[in-house]
């Protein structure tokens, strides 16, 4: 069975990604990309869906562990009674800029620390999802090949360690002493294309780390944030930039998928796509803390992937803009802890969901205010997205929460096509766009008026989850941010104190009342989830915006304290079970505690000092 998801950390090289548990077993890696079929897939089923562990014969959970430096290169020890050894773990960059080795590659080294370790290693290699075990053979005692379909899988290690191979599994053990060092390499590639050329892993592995280290370390250095949290939001920052499909700039919303909401639930969906919906977020984020290179080249996958016609405008695409991502159920896994379906793709790629439009202008709108040219196709875009959504504004949608079961008059989609108007305003005075200005305006007043007055109920002194609804929803806690209403607004506050009722033990659920107990009432899918990370620091955004600063700076320590021991965090927390719960890392909540530190405490050192709250 797979650890715990909090048992997680990261490692990448900007186009995939891997999860490497307590254990040291390297439970998920999609190959050559994120979006592509997993090689390592035990995370969803058990070892013999593909995994690969390096640890001391006997051993388990390891010692402790942590990131070299401000890197994503992970040091694991392990303390036995026979000494104590150390397991690093790297994939080197695949980034423009730096010499390319091919194509994905883990690269673990395996150190004596102290004393004689007996180490063992054992190697699953299950193509498609964990549903292929491929043809295995041995090219020389130290280099392994597996085989099946497109798919091609290189292993090669030191010397003085033999690799068995057997068509399940490759395995070994070796002893390591004080100061000697075993390197292991598993690359993946075409199968029809030549193997790499031989390399003594050894080498192999010195250079990578020395590479990888200076590439973490320079860009981290970039930040401009000298607050409180340093390091969580610097590390959330990494997390971002390891999420991050260098070769075309998107952002994928978490390295996995069918991790559960609630365990053993039906409620496990695949994130390894890009969201317009985290656009503006995202971009902010980035923007705040001095990487504009990410924030331009995340601006210009949203362009290049939403270009064409409005009415093919989707909620998500893939990490180069394909738009076609059907969902498949994968019988054959389990799914981690018996939560069942697996999913690979996702439906909601064909939803109708009108916030995407507000995110979409947003993200145009900071994108000018940051320095960037639109050329002609861009500002047409703007007016042809504006024209659509006049058509389009008044039907129901799914919403931001995918909501599959009816669609309805969410206040979140009035609000975000409101922003979209709002934006355009905005952008046609920057430009000059005098023609369209009066008719933009028109519609944002409409906009407005509809939303106080369907949106909001005096009843329940707040905005609703959507027309006629008695229920809030988390995404109301934008309305100032958004700059929809003032945050003074007596209709703000008032929402912001009805936010209780989605509160659980300091955290909050994105909707469905605990009072109910949490249950969904938009579908039919049943059962429940967890406390909603992202939403917990828009509560402490909104407190902050509303003057309960000592409350929101509460809210964002109790959140700190839920990252796991490398500093991520999943989608959601369960607070009643104290375990993260959904995909990992999830790249919208370590987006929303980036935005929360700045909210909290601003950009440099004196504001933090000074104790004043620098509201963004």
């Amino acid at each position: 069975m797979a650890g715990r998801i909090e048992d997680y950390a990261l490692v990448g090289d900007l186009e995939t990604a891997a999860l490497i548990g307590t254990d040291g077993s390297v439970d998920w890696w999609c190959a050559p990309r994120f979006d592509s079929p997993a090689c390592l897939a035990g995370l969803l089923g058990d070892p013999d869906h593909g995994s690969w562990i390096l640890a001391p014969v006997g051993s388990s959970r390891c010692t402790r562990r942590s990131y070299r430096d401000d890197t994503l290169v992970l040091d694991t020890f392990w303390e036995t009674p026979s000494g104590t050894v150390r397991v690093t773990d790297l994939m080197p960059p695949r980034s423009r800029g730096l010499p390319s080795d091919g194509g994905p590659r883990i690269i673990r080294v395996v150190e004596g620390i102290a004393g004689r370790v007996p180490v063992r290693g054992e190697l699953r290699v299950r193509f498609h999802h964990g549903s292929i075990v491929p043809w295995t053979r041995s090219t020389d005692r130290h280099t392994v090949v597996s085989i099946a379909g497109p798919d091609a899988a290189h292993l090669s290690c030191g010397p003085g360690v033999e690799l068995d191979v057997t068509r399940e599994r490759t395995s070994c053990e070796f002893t390591v002493t004080a100061g000697r060092r075993v390197a292991f390499v598993l690359g993946w590639s075409p199968s029809h294309a030549p193997p790499p050329p031989p390399a003594p892993p050894a080498d192999v592995a010195a250079a990578a780390l020395t590479r990888t280290l200076g590439f973490w370390n320079d860009w981290a250095a970039a930040l401009r944030y000298e607050g409180p949290a340093r390091e969580a939001v610097l590390r959330s920052l990494l997390t971002l930039k390891a999420l991050t499909y260098a070769p075309t700039g998107g952002i994928v919303a978490a390295a996995t998928s069918s991790l559960p909401e609630s365990i053993g639930g039906s409620r496990n969906w695949d994130y390894r796509f890009c969201w317009l919906r985290d656009s503006t977020f995202t971009l902010s984020c980035l923007l705040r803390s001095g990487y504009r290179r990410e924030a331009l080249a995340w601006t210009e996958w949203l362009l290049r992937a939403v270009a064409g016609d409005p009415d093919d405008l989707q909620p998500l695409y893939g990490v180069e803009g394909q738009r076609r991502l059907p969902e498949t159920h994968a019988d054959w896994l389990p799914g981690y802890e018996e939560s069942r379906p697996v999913r690979f793709g996702n439906a909601a790629v064909g939803q109708f969901q009108l916030d995407i439009y507000g995110e979409v202008l947003s993200t145009v709108y900071s994108a000018v205010r940051a320095g960037v040219v639109l050329d002609p196709a861009a500002w047409a875009l703007v007016a042809s997205l504006l024209e659509y959504l006049g058509k389009r504004w008044r039907e129901p949608d799914e919403g931001i929460w995918e909501v599959r079961g009816p669609r309805r008059h969410f206040v979140h989609s009035k609000v975000m096509a409101w922003v979209a108007a709002d934006r355009a305003v905005r952008l046609a005075r920057v430009a000059g766009l005098r023609g369209s200005l009066a008719h933009w305006q028109a519609l944002r007043a409409e906009l407005h008026a509809e939303i106080c007055a369907r949106g909001w109920s005096e009843e329940q002194c707040s905005f609703t989850q959507y027309y006629g609804s008695r229920q809030v929803d988390a995404t109301a806690l934008l309305i100032p941010r958004l700059g929809f209403l003032p945050a003074g607004d007596p209709r703000v506050l008032g929402t912001v104190r009805a936010m209780e009722r989605l509160e659980e033990h300091g955290f909050l659920r994105r909707y469905g009342d605990v009072r109910d107990g949490g249950t969904h009432e938009l579908d039919d899918l049943g059962g429940t989830e967890g406390t909603f990370v992202a939403c917990t620091f828009w509560y402490a955004d909104a407190l902050a915006m509303t003057g309960r600063a000592d409350e929101a700076r509460a809210v964002f320590e109790r959140l700190l304290d839920v990252r796991n021991d490398v500093g991520l965090l999943a989608e959601e927390w369960d607070p009643v079970a104290g375990r993260q719960l959904g995909n990992t890392p999830q790249a919208l909540s370590h987006v929303a505690l980036v935005n929360t530190a700045f909210t909290l405490y601003g950009t440099r050192r004196h504001d933090r000092d000074r104790g004043r709250l620098a509201v963004a």
